[in-house]
């Protein structure tokens, strides 16, 4: 395919041509839309996820997106699917994870088990797949990494214990990886969303959640969609001077407290 400058300009369908990314909690809600977005824009995506449903996105995206099995927690999955990822691609320019867990209870009910098991996913898998990655990072000259957090990780939750701590813990172990990582050209920042309709956070069993989560300064909650187009900024080259940073994608509900005439 010929491209032109304005193909591989600010939104044009080969904006990320050349670059291969690995997109993990693909199979539904936020990282799926990231996987699409990012194949729109020309990557060649590499697609993990626990739920077998991610086959459906290289059967809607052939040739552009490879789906395959990963438990974040695994080492040997990781290996596994970079692998297969490098050999249908040649390479691997960029790692998103957004694989996550939410999980509510009081610190009175909750488990080690529990406890631990949110962890894994939510920290450790983003420590996992970098090492993973790194040495194709390292090799693309221009390497990025996306870690998901959440407003949970700028203050604190109750009844959320294990979420929290995990996302916090994230936040920290992202800026190291900025650090380290800087003399090897990999920018690592992460997404920081609010309220996002997406299966993990609207459950079927709480009717009122999307009228609830739209109370934000914007009125609406977020869409995968939104987080899909910050997750295409931070691994394009229109974010090359930026690693180590968060960005807060919540429609203004961090912000402050909005005073209306007469409240």
């Amino acid at each position: 395919m010929t491209t032109t400058s304005a193909d591989r300009g600010v939104g044009g369908p080969e904006e990320l041509a050349d670059r291969v990314v690995l997109v993990t909690g693909a199979a539904r809600g936020q990282g799926r839309a990231i996987a699409e977005r990012l194949a729109a824009a020309g990557a060649r995506v590499v697609a993990g996820d626990v739920l077998d449903t991610v086959a459906e996105l290289a059967d809607a995206w052939p040739g552009r997106i490879h789906a395959g099995s990963l438990d974040v927690t695994d080492p040997h999955a990781w290996e596994d699917l970079v692998g297969q990822g490098v050999e249908r691609f040649g390479g691997l320019d960029s790692l998103v994870n957004n694989a996550g867990v939410l999980r509510r209870v009081r610190l009175d009910d909750e488990t080690a088990t529990s406890f631990e098991a949110i962890w894994r996913v939510n920290t450790l898998g983003p420590f996992l797949g970098v090492q993973a990655c790194l040495p194709y990072l390292r090799a693309s000259g221009a390497g990025t990494v996306v870690n998901t957090l959440s407003t949970a990780a700028t203050t604190a939750w109750s009844g959320h214990g294990a979420y929290v701590s995990s996302k916090w813990g994230l936040r920290g172990l992202t800026k190291v990886m900025a650090l380290e990582l800087a003399e090897h050209s990999i920018r690592v920042n992460a997404i920081v969303p609010g309220p996002i309709l997406t299966p993990m956070v609207v459950r079927p069993d709480d009717l009122n959640a999307a009228n609830r989560l739209a109370r934000t300064p914007l009125g609406r909650a977020g869409l995968p969609a939104d987080i899909a187009e910050l997750a295409l900024f931070l691994v394009s080259d229109r974010s090359t001077f930026i690693t180590g940073a968060e960005f807060v994608i919540d429609g203004g509900q961090t912000a402050g407290v909005t005073v209306r005439e007469g409240t």
